[in-house]
């Protein structure tokens, strides 16, 4: 069979990704040198599409980057006023006062906004600046010249679902770069790849995530509170899994309305989306959304390991970016800030090297910089919050957690760096340690259908291509994961793509991926490891609007 003949394009800097660290790094390269030839590629079908974020920014990011972004008209509108903090019991609420919180939980002077509508301001910024930003160009693969990251491959179209090329079949194009950046967000394709070609873990703790859900709701103007920042923890998760929930206030009478389920949860019995819906039926939730309605749903994978879980950043000609390290301040549930400055500090050391007549090497001052300055000060504060609400349970991590997050504020702590042990597939254990959950059904006015709510995430896959969720052995669903745990997949996908169908010698496992919001969960959660979430042909996935 011939090798697929494909025009080639070269750049500086190709980055695969239009989320705030790769539209960063291509401002901040512009910003540098107006000559460089810097290109972005994303594979949702615009920019923000595919962008789902709690999300209250804190603006530092944006300050080193583009310091007059208020002049320039960027969206943040909806600065925070107040902060609040509740512990739920399945009845009530106990308000936490917020006198003895760290000083860096404190949300002054952060602002409640679309991240989506921040990316698409971005990328103006960056067209103004030159750069090239080309949505719906999914990367399919990455390109090696011995052991260095030359480019990717990018817009291919018209594979048949058996993976043929059907009759309009477009091979796509090869992009090159002196430097190649990989900022996909979460649990990428191609930043999976480099991570295990190149051993980026090892000396690392494993990476931990979540499973983010999020929901618009438009609410009656009179219980609407610009400006009011509220997170609770408690029920309905419990002893089950630790997460909490965030209610953002912004403009316009709307609310964000989100739910983080942490994926190291033992019971493969736990639902993380029913959790979610039974969370919106607490007296502190319902009374706010009751006559309002829901305008949009989404779900993504959030990295919760911190700094001790971070990998290494670079390899020969490429460099990791933003969440695909996993830069998120768990306890302040913030990583675009340090996102941005991970593409900032990227676009420096590619433009010192390139400056230096070098290239295909390996950036090291990038990951210095990363480790050693803003970014790893802020992570290395917060890096035992985790560890301990794993180990320990809620109560005990709030007192732990929140004693060594002050100690940490003076630059030490009695507990040192604490590590994770297990990744979350590890952590789920046999169905037959753990008794079913009985959910609530949805009242379809507060609570609601996955399929239902997936419509409201405007997700699309055409569907003649090929399935993009790939099973390393097909007979493991109903060989493994079905008998010893109840087969998990059916309830940790947010989207309802896995399910299992038929009775007896007829029951199959089912892919529905026309539903894939592209959260990554299944690639993270699945205990056997067997799903690998590989990227679909551009512009298919999630539409979020304004998320």
């Amino acid at each position: 069979m011939s090798e697929t003949q494909r025009e080639k394009m070269e750049y500086d800097v190709v980055i695969v990704g239009a989320g705030p660290a790769g539209l960063s790094a291509a401002i901040r390269l512009k910003q540098l040198d107006a000559d460089l030839e810097v290109v972005v590629l994303e594979k949702g079908s615009e920019v923000g599409a595919h962008i789902l974020s709690g999300a209250v920014l804190d603006p530092s990011g944006l300050d080193a980057l583009i310091p007059d972004w208020k002049a320039k008209g960027a969206p943040l509108n909806t600065p925070v006023k107040d902060d609040n903090f509740y512990l739920l019991g399945e009845a009530g609420e106990i308000r936490v006062p917020n006198f003895p919180m760290p000083p860096l939980m404190n949300n002054h002077g952060n602002y409640i906004v679309s991240m989506g509508n921040v990316c698409r301001w971005m990328a103006e910024q960056a067209e103004e600046l030159g750069v090239e930003v080309f949505p719906g160009m999914s990367c399919s693969q990455l390109i090696y010249e011995g052991d260095v990251v030359k480019g990717v491959v990018a817009g291919e179209f018209g594979r048949e679902a058996d993976g043929s090329e059907g009759p309009g079949y477009e091979p796509g194009m090869e992009l090159h770069g002196k430097y190649v950046f990989i900022a996909e967000g979460v649990r990428g394709s191609l930043a999976k790849e480099l991570i295990g070609k190149y051993e980026l873990s090892k000396g690392h703790e494993p990476q931990k995530f979540g499973l983010g859900m999020k929901e618009i709701w438009e609410i009656d103007p009179a219980k609407h509170r610009e400006g009011s920042v509220t997170h609770t923890m408690g029920w309905p998760l419990n002893s089950n899994a630790g997460g909490g929930s965030f209610i953002y206030h912004l403009e316009n009478n709307q609310v964000y309305v989100g739910f983080v389920v942490h994926l190291n949860y033992k019971n493969p019995h736990l639902y993380p989306y029913m959790e979610f819906q039974r969370f919106k039926h607490h007296p502190m939730v319902k009374d706010l959304l009751e006559g309002g309605k829901r305008v949009a749903y989404g779900a993504r994978a959030i990295t919760e390991g911190g700094y001790q879980s971070m990998p290494k950043m670079t390899v020969p000609g490429a460099a990791l970016l933003g969440c695909s390290v996993g830069m998120v301040n768990l306890p302040r549930i913030k990583g675009n800030h340090n996102a941005m400055l991970s593409g900032k500090a990227a676009a420096e050391a590619a433009y010192a090297a390139l400056q230096a007549g070098r290239s295909g090497d390996e950036l090291t001052d990038y990951e210095t910089e990363v480790r050693k300055g803003a970014i790893g000060k802020d992570l290395k504060k917060v890096r035992n919050v985790k560890p301990l609400w794993s180990k320990y349970g809620l109560t005990a991590s709030l007192a732990l957690g929140g004693m060594d997050m002050w100690t940490n504020t003076f630059g030490f702590s009695l507990l040192g760096t604490l590590g994770h042990g297990k990744n979350d597939a590890d952590a789920t254990e046999p169905a037959a340690k753990h008794k079913p959950i009985d959910y609530p059904k949805p009242d379809g006015k507060l609570s609601f259908d996955r399929l239902t709510n997936v419509a409201f995430a405007a997700t699309n896959h055409e569907e003649s291509q090929p399935c993009h969720l790939k099973l390393a052995d097909p007979e493991i669903p109903l060989k493994v994961n079905l008998p010893t745990y109840d087969g998990p997949a059916a309830r940790y996908c947010p989207a309802g793509v896995y399910e299992y169908v038929g009775e007896g010698d007829e029951k199959r496992f089912q892919i529905n991926f026309q539903n894939c919001v592209h959260c990554k969960t299944c690639d993270i959660k699945d205990p056997s490891q067997n799903i690998n979430w590989t990227t679909p042909q551009g512009g298919d996935g999630p539409n979020y609007p304004n998320m």
